[in-house]
C-alpha cells in the first residue's frame, strides 16, 4: 500500500502527520448497528484508515434500508448487514481488518464482543442495546461514541470517558419506544460527526465528552449542552459496590 499518496491529506495536516496516521492505523473501533449511523462511521473510518474495524449487527438488508443505509445497495437485500458492510468497507479500502459480528449484542456476549477493541461507536437504535453497550464500556473503561436520531433530530457525545459522565447519567430511565420516521439525510451528518469524534479520541484531540451536541436538520440548527457525571449514577457512580 502507498501510505503517502492514500493518506496524504493526513499526512499533511496539522495535529495528524505520519505519527498521527500510524495511531489511526493501529486502532481497533467497533462499530455496534450497519443501518443509518453505522454506515457513515464504517466509511468514513475505512477511508480514513483506522486499521481494524468490528462490525456488530445481526439484521438482512430491506429495501427499506437503503432510504438512509448508504453501506447497503440492492444487491444486499437478503444479505446480513455486516457482511454487506464489509463487502463495502473492503472495496473502498482493502487494507482494512474487518471483523464481523452477526449476533444480537446482549448482557452474556457484550464484554466478549467488546474487550478487543479501543473505541466503541454505539450506532443502535434501542435503549436495550445502548445501556447493555455502556455497562459494558464502563466495565472496560472503553470510550463509547454515541449518536441516535429522531425524525429531524439527532444528538452526539463521548461517554465512559476516564472523568466524563456515561450514557447512564444522562438518560437515567428509556424514554418511551416508538417507531418514527427519519429524513434520510440526518443518519449520515450524525454518522459523520461520530467518525470524526472517534479520529479525535484516537489521536487524543478535545472531543464530545460531558457535552451533548443536538442538530436540528429541518432548521438547520446545532446546540450544545453540558452533561456532568452523576456521583449517584448506577453504573458509573462513586457509590457502586463491586
Amino acid at each position: 500500500m502507498n501510505s503517502l499518496t492514500r493518506y496524504e491529506r493526513h499526512l499533511i495536516l496539522p495535529g495528524v502527520g505520519d505519527e498521527g496516521q500510524q495511531k489511526i492505523n493501529s486502532a481497533r473501533v467497533l462499530i455496534v448497528g450497519m443501518g443509518g449511523l453505522g454506515s457513515p462511521v464504517a466509511l468514513y473510518l475505512a477511508a480514513a484508515g483506522v486499521g481494524t474495524m468490528g462490525l456488530s449487527d445481526f439484521d438482512l438488508v430491506e429495501e427499506s434500508n437503503l432510504q438512509r443505509q448508504v453501506i447497503h445497495s440492492m444487491q444486499s437485500i437478503g444479505k446480513p448487514k455486516v457482511e454487506s458492510a464489509r463487502e463495502r468497507i473492503n472495496a473502498l479500502n482493502p487494507h482494512i481488518n474487518v471483523a464481523v459480528h452477526n449476533v444480537k449484542l446482549d448482557s452474556e456476549n457484550a464484554v466478549g464482543i467488546i474487550k478487543s477493541y479501543d473505541i466503541i461507536a454505539d450506532c443502535s437504535d434501542n435503549f436495550e442495546t445502548r445501556y447493555i453497550l455502556n455497562e459494558a464500556c464502563v466495565l472496560l473503561e472503553k470510550p463509547c461514541i454515541h449518536g441516535s436520531i429522531f425524525e429531524f433530530r439527532g444528538q452526539v457525545s463521548v461517554f465512559c470517558t476516564e472523568e466524563g459522565p456515561c450514557y447512564r447519567c444522562l438518560y437515567p430511565e428509556p424514554p418511551p419506544g416508538r417507531v418514527f420516521g427519519t429524513l434520510g439525510t440526518l443518519p449520515g451528518i450524525i454518522g459523520s460527526i461520530m467518525a470524526n469524534e472517534t479520529l479525535k479520541l484516537i489521536l487524543k484531540a478535545p472531543n464530545l465528552a460531558g457535552r451533548l451536541l443536538l442538530f436540528n436538520a429541518w432548521e438547520t440548527n446545532f446546540k450544545e449542552l453540558r452533561v456532568e457525571k452523576d456521583e449517584n449514577c448506577p453504573i458509573c457512580g462513586k457509590n457502586i459496590v463491586t
